[in-house]
Formats: structure tokens, C-alpha cells, sequence
């Protein structure tokens, strides 16, 4: 059983005080409401017509949310675990969103998530047979795309013409970006490698659903293969990024027809490019059959890759410096990085993964310090640490001798995120501190998911996993704004992304599936944002690009988090295993 991802709900005596995951919950995982604002006394789990009380309980004692100064209560039923379809209800206060009790109950969102990607691909028209409501005419078939003067050669000189089709838009706008490809590839082939069975049942209805690849692969190919053209063959160098001059308006993809350019080659793009290209070798390596000759290609592309960045260990994207040197001025996402010591190590480390060549595990010092850093787009050395930990047994004896170290390190990162998550407010590893919020929060606490899983994995210790989903329940609305943070899914999603289809399209709902930033206390777009508090900076507007856009490296460890806890739900003990 599983929940559609969208619940309507009627508004009358709808209390928007209780913050639940609004699209529900494990039979025997915890399950936990928090009431905001609500005297000390009884609740009731009852249907959603309110005529059956299922479950009584008694609310917690009062406490302050530290960030958002929230007085708020818990409501526990994890004792509760009858499958069905209920709310929560406080006498005074109201009942809640409506939610499901039961086994695959986040299925809807992993397949919602995953088919977000689908709804970004650049270079071909989205049929309603696939996009229903949300179909769309073909966008930039980046056919004919000029090689920006920054990123010109003696065999490609500015203004040449190359192809560069396939692959997702980046975000809310229409650019194609390698460095953020990057950790989205990266999370994506980390998702297969560690549930290829799940990930093989995992069907999305997108066009290539049915053919002998699982449709995570499918989806990662159409951006995989327009990396691989983003590489200059005459040198091995990897363009940073393909755009437009400066960023397109509110319009559909057909009709932004500015000229795109790739610029300039970056050290941190040429390794990005290796590491996940490395990967997809070893990836598709067992697909030679249905992709011949792929899984070599990949391979070459990261080695000649890895090789320009060797040679070239310091060429960072800077736009300011580089505008000033070319025209046109590139005013789109910069993705500039300075330190890419971890893009070394993560490149190192796919590399000798794939090949087992000793050399690559040499080349790079794989503890500079000693920190396990939280991924994210711009610090990508615990990703290294991931594959080094997930493929241990198959490591050369150099590789092994690390082993313990890195379960240490990884159990250390699982153990620090998790600290004190239990006394807090809203009880979710995600809002430990301020500094959990800033752009892309939302992806931060997909990310420590993320993590928490790879120490369940390490350590069979359940409670790493009922920690994971703490945090989905934090991005399914469990959290102080009370929005379930994906679009289509729960009962109170959001409905104007900052994401141009969803804005140009003429469709009142957004596209669904997709996970927009979060909680910004930055508010660096200049919207007007109901609170400035770390956890309730948040603008359900599309004016408001620094808590309320969409991007891909955030959609992705949200199709891990809800993947995984679906793959392990019977394993940990959360459902019951499946009838025979």
C-alpha cells in the first residue's frame, strides 16, 4: 500500500498548528505529530471524518522551538499501527492533514522525486502520454551551441559550433551546469549501487520505462550523455558550464531561444566529470549488452579528464575576472569553487574504485583532516568516503588497510547530526543549528539522511535509519513552516516555485515531485518573507529564488532518502514483510 502523493483536504476546522508528515508513516516506525501552541491534554488519531478514535494519547510537555521560539507539544501514537487513513486531532485546536499508516507508504514520493528529473530535460518535448497536464514542446535542442571566447582552443576557436544536447536544467532556470551535475550524478549511481534491486522496480512512467535499464539509469543517462559532451576531446579539459549570457525570463523552454555558449574549462569541472563518469563506468558495466561500448567511453572520458586536472590543479571559475576579460558578460550561476582539494579526492577515489589501480589511491591525501564534511555541491570528499566504504570488500589491499577509519569517520558524522536530536522541539535531526539553514536547506537535510543511511549501512544499528526519517519527515512537513516542502505531494505543498515551467506553463499546479530550497535566513532574493527566524525564512512565492527554487542537487538525495527507507522499511523492522 502507498499514499498518493497529493491529499486533499477540507479546510473546515483544519489545524494548521499540528506539523505532521503529510503523507504518513511506517506501521512500526515512529510516528510523531508536534502541536504548536496547544494547552496540555488529550489527542486522538481518528479517521478523517473524525467519527472513529482509533488511538488516545496524551500530549507532551511544553517546549520552546530554539530557532523559530515555537511553543509546541509532541503527539506520539508510534504505539498505533493499523494501516488506514487518519488525522490527528486536538480538542480546541483542530485536526491536522490527512496521512496513511503503512507499508510503502513513501513509494509515491520516491517515484514523484525521481520523475522530477524527467520534467527537467533540455532537448526533446514532453508528450502528455508521459508529462500529462505539464506537457511541453521541445527546448533548446543545444544543437548548435558557440564556444564562448574563455573557453576557447587552437582547435576550437570562439564562436565554433558544437553539439551539446540531452540533460537537465539545472534549477528554476534553463542552464546546464557540470559541477552541479556532478553531485547529482554522484547521489544518483550511489542510489543504484546500493538498491539495484529496489531501484530495478522502481518505474516512473517516462519513456524509456520498460526497456531492459531500470529507470533511475535511464533518467541519469540523459544528463550522463550530455556531460560526456561537454568534455573538449582535444585536450581532455571539461567546460564548466552551458548557458545563456544571463538568465532566460519566465517563459517555456520553446520559446527561450538566446544563444547558449559553454565557457570555460575549470579544474573543479574536469574532476566532477571524472568522478562521475568513473562511476558510471563501473555502473553500466553490467548493462554492455544493452549500452555497448559505454561503459569504455565513460572510463576514457574520466581518465583523460582526471589528466587535464592533474596538469591543471588550480583553474577556478571566477565570472567576475572572467568578464572582464570576455564578452559576452556571463551573468548566470557560477558555481565557482576555489578549494578543490575534495574534488581530488572524490575523482581519486571513483577512479580507483573502477580500475583498482593503486595509483589513483596514491594521488591524493584521503584525510587531510579531520573532518567527515556534510556533501554538498562545492565539498564532495565524504562521497569519496561512501564509495571507499560501500565497495570495501572488493578494495586492493591499500584501499583496505583504510577501512576501519572510514566506518569510524562516517559512524562519527551519523553520531554528530544525530546529537540532541531527541530533545528538540520537532525532534528531527535536521535544525540542529542555525547553520542548517541557508540556501538549499532543504537539501542539507536530505543530505543527512543520506548519511544516516550509509551508517545504518555500515552498522546494522536501526536507529540510524529511524534518524533518516526524522528528516523526511522534516521535508514532509514536519517542520516549523508546516509546508510539506515537495510539490504535488501531502496537503500543503508549494504552489509557486521559483521554477520557470511551473510559472510559464498556464497550469495552476506546479510540476510535482520536486523539492524547492527551504528555510533561507538569507533572503538574498529580497522577497517578502513572513519571518527572518532561521527556520521560517521561507516565501512560498516564485519572486523568492533563495528559499523557494528548485535544483537538481537537492531533488537528489531526496530520491536517495525516500528510496532507501523504502528499500530497508522491512529489514529494519519498519513493515512487515510482504506476503508470498
Amino acid at each position: 500500500m502507498f499514499l498518493a502523493c497529493a491529499q486533499p483536504v477540507s479546510a473546515q476546522h483544519l489545524a494548521e498548528a499540528i506539523r505532521i508528515n503529510q503523507v504518513g508513516f511506517y506501521p512500526a516506525a515512529p510516528k510523531v505529530a508536534v502541536v504548536v501552541g496547544a494547552a496540555a491534554g488529550k489527542f486522538y488519531l481518528t479517521t478523517p471524518d473524525l467519527a472513529t478514535t482509533v488511538f488516545t494519547g496524551e500530549l507532551g510537555p511544553q517546549q520552546t522551538a530554539a530557532l523559530s521560539l515555537q511553543q509546541t507539544r509532541m503527539a506520539d501514537f508510534s504505539d498505533f499501527k493499523g494501516a488506514g487513513t487518519y488525522v490527528v486531532w486536538v480538542p480546541g485546536l483542530g485536526y491536522s492533514h490527512p496521512f496513511q499508516i503503512g507499508s510503502g507508504v513513501h513509494t509515491a514520493v520516491a517515484r514523484a522525486a525521481l520523475k522530477g528529473f524527467y520534467y527537467q530535460r533540455a532537448s526533446m518535448p514532453l508528450p502528455p502520454a508521459y508529462a500529462s497536464i505539464w506537457s511541453r514542446p521541445l527546448g533548446h535542442p543545444d544543437n548548435q551551441v558557440l564556444v564562448h571566447p574563455s573557453a576557447a582552443s587552437a582547435q576550437r576557436p570562439a564562436g565554433s559550433v558544437i553539439a551539446a544536447p540531452r540533460g537537465w536544467y539545472d534549477a528554476g532556470d534553463y542552464n546546464k551546469y557540470v559541477v552541479n551535475s556532478g553531485i547529482t550524478l554522484g547521489t544518483l549511481f550511489s542510489l543504484y549501487e546500493d538498491f539495484p534491486a529496489y531501484c530495478a522496480e522502481l518505474n516512473t512512467g517516462i519513456p524509456e520505462s520498460g526497456n531492459e535499464l531500470p529507470d533511475l539509469l535511464d533518467e541519469a543517462l540523459w544528463n550522463l550523455r550530455w556531460l560526456l559532451a561537454m568534455q573538449d576531446p582535444g585536450d581532455g579539459g571539461v567546460y564548466h558550464k552551458l548557458t545563456n549570457a544571463s538568465f532566460d525570463g519566465m517563459v517555456m523552454p520553446a520559446d527561450a531561444r538566446a544563444p547558449r555558449y559553454v565557457v570555460q574549462k575549470s579544474t573543479a569541472a574536469a574532476l566532477d566529470f571524472a568522478a562521475v563518469t568513473a562511476q558510471a563506468s563501473r555502473v553500466l558495466r553490467k548493462f554492455d549488452r544493452q549500452l555497448p561500448g559505454l561503459a569504455d567511453s565513460c572510463l576514457r572520458a574520466s581518465t583523460t579528464a582526471w589528466a587535464w586536472a592533474r596538469a591543471h590543479p588550480a583553474v577556478f571559475y571566477e565570472q567576475d575576472a572572467l568578464n572582464k576579460q570576455f564578452q559576452p558578460a556571463i551573468s548566470t550561476g557560477a558555481y565557482g569553487d576555489k578549494s578543490v582539494s575534495d574534488e581530488f579526492i572524490w575523482a581519486a577515489a571513483e577512479l580507483y574504485v573502477t580500475t583498482k589501480q593503486d595509483s589513483y589511491y596514491r594521488a591524493v591525501n584521503l584525510f587531510p583532516d579531520a573532518q567527515t564534511p556534510l556533501p554538498s555541491w562545492s565539498q564532495v570528499r565524504t562521497l569519496a568516503y561512501y564509495t571507499l566504504a560501500r565497495c570495501g570488500p572488493e578494495l586492493t589491499a591499500l584501499g583496505r588497510k583504510d577501512l576501519p577509519q572510514l566506518k569510524s569517520r562516517l559512524l562519527a558524522l551519523a553520531d554528530d547530526l544525530a546529537q540532541g536530536s531527541a530533545t528538540r522541539a520537532y525532534q528531527t535531526v535536521m535544525g540542529k543549528s542555525a547553520a542548517d539553514y541557508n540556501w538549499g536547506s532543504n537539501a542539507n537535510a536530505a543530505n543527512q539522511g543520506v548519511a544516516l543511511v550509509q551508517a545504518y549501512r555500515l552498522s546494522g544499528d536501526r536507529k540510524y535509519l529511524q534518524l533518516a526519517l526524522t528528516n523526511l519527515d522534516y521535508l514532509l512537513g514536519r517542520n516549523a513552516t508546516g509546508y510539506c516542502y515537495v510539490t504535488g505531494c501531502g496537503a500543503r505543498p508549494p504552489q509557486h516555485p521559483h521554477h520557470r515551467p511551473s510559472e510559464a506553463d498556464g497550469v495552476r499546479a506546479p510540476i510535482p515531485g520536486l523539492l524547492v530550497g527551504g528555510p533561507n535566513p538569507g533572503r538574498q532574493d529580497g522577497c517578502q518573507y513572513p519571518s527572518a527566524l532561521a527556520d521560517l525564512a521561507y516565501d512560498d512565492e516564485v519572486c523568492s529564488y533563495a528559499s523557494n527554487e528548485i535544483a537538481i542537487n537537492w531533488q537528489a538525495p531526496l530520491v536517495y532518502l525516500a528510496s532507501a527507507l523504502e528499500a530497508l522499511q522491512t529489514q529494519a523492522g519498519f513493515s512487515p514483510a510482504p506476503n508470498k
